[in-house]
């Protein structure tokens, strides 16, 4: 989400540059790499240093920039604390890439513990790093949704009883999140196999990523009894929104305005999982098909009297014709017994004539 944003900024600028006559509009695939160049170029005038002013720092550019040289920018490079290591908070995401995918032994499985990933892709796990990350929006998800659920954000009882799945949920996408962006860095610095820079472990977890991603989180909503079709279509928006931030962000070419809008429409698609799973923590279902039930008897009352005893008798026939005597006058609705322990069920039900 990160990467969108910053891809929104740079597209901005290089927009700013065409519209200024400052480059050409004419893009070509070095012509647009140079565009990204100088659109980075001026976001990063614009990063506060102490007292600088931008007249300053153009100032300061204007003077020493012809003394620049390749040269000196590799030197620059050499032996800098931390470049093996990296410091916490402050580093380049694709020598991070390198790092982490590179084949000086650790390879994919520094992605999959960096990630928590479960390499047999059954279990949902989650890191420390991504239940910090999710914190910012679950807070604002429980100030901006709880009054529509009749809770009161400030009573704890109302927060800490839904909280265990809700952060769960939300550490979960946001530990993909970091992942996909970490799969667009590694698209961007375009690994060899010859280089030993992505392993086949690193393209298992990339293969997984792309094609099953919410799979254990899946599982486990369902072992819960929380799984429902409308949550499963949102996880699948989720899936196609980080299909687009890796092709924007890793394309050479000028980027569709339609992928464009139709990422920003799908950009909060956990919003809408962590309100329909809100629901299902509630009971809501049932309580909307009781609410149902109630709604169709006050509507029957409104009809012909005549009219709607007929009605009721034929929902009477039709409930008598499915194998389910009496009940509710518009039918029964019908729940499948519990199967506790699936092993004896099957052996029952094989066993059975």
């Amino acid at each position: 989400m990160e990467e969108l944003k910053k891809l929104e900024e740079i597209q901005s600028r290089m927009m700013l540059l065409q519209s200024q006559h400052f480059v050409s509009p004419n893009i070509s695939t070095h012509s647009s790499d140079s565009q990204r160049f100088l659109s980075q170029f001026l976001i990063f005038l614009r990063e506060p240093c102490g007292r600088l002013s931008v007249d300053d720092k153009c100032n300061l550019i204007s003077q020493h920039l012809p003394k620049v040289s390749a040269l000196l920018v590799e030197e620059s490079l050499v032996g800098l604390p931390g470049e093996n290591e990296g410091f916490e908070g402050d580093y380049a995401p694709g020598d991070q890439v390198k790092e982490e995918i590179g084949g000086g032994g650790g390879g994919g499985r520094d992605l999959v513990r960096k990630f928590a990933v479960d390499e047999n892709h059954d279990m949902a796990l989650i890191g420390l790093d991504s239940m910090k990350r999710a914190n910012s929006t679950l807070e604002d998800f429980c100030r901006s949704y709880f009054m529509f659920h009749g809770m009161e954000v400030t009573r704890p009882e109302c927060l800490f009883k839904y909280l265990p799945m809700l952060s769960f949920t939300e550490s979960y996408i946001y530990q993909l999140d970091g992942l996909n962006e970490t799969i667009v860095d590694l698209i961007r610095s375009k690994p060899t196999v010859g280089d030993q820079r992505c392993d086949e472990e690193a393209r298992k977890v990339m293969k997984t990523f792309e094609t099953e991603p919410f799979r254990p989180l899946l599982l486990l909503l369902e072992h819960h009894g929380l799984l429902t079709e409308r949550i499963r279509e949102e996880l699948k928006q989720g899936e196609e929104y980080w299909a687009l931030e890796r092709k924007l962000c890793s394309t050479s070419e000028q980027i569709s305005i339609d992928d464009v809008m139709r990422a920003i429409h799908l950009k909060s698609f956990d919003y809408r999982v962590l309100n329909l799973l809100l629901y299902q923590l509630q009971g809501e279902e049932a309580k909307y098909i009781a609410e149902a039930e109630e709604k169709y008897e006050e509507l029957g009352k409104a009809l012909d009297p005549e009219l709607y005893s007929s009605y009721q008798r034929r929902c009477e026939e039709a409930t008598r014709e499915g194998g389910k005597m009496g009940g509710h006058a518009l039918g029964s609705w019908v729940i499948p017994p519990l199967i506790v322990d699936e092993n004896r069920y099957r052996s029952l039900m094989h066993d059975c004539p």
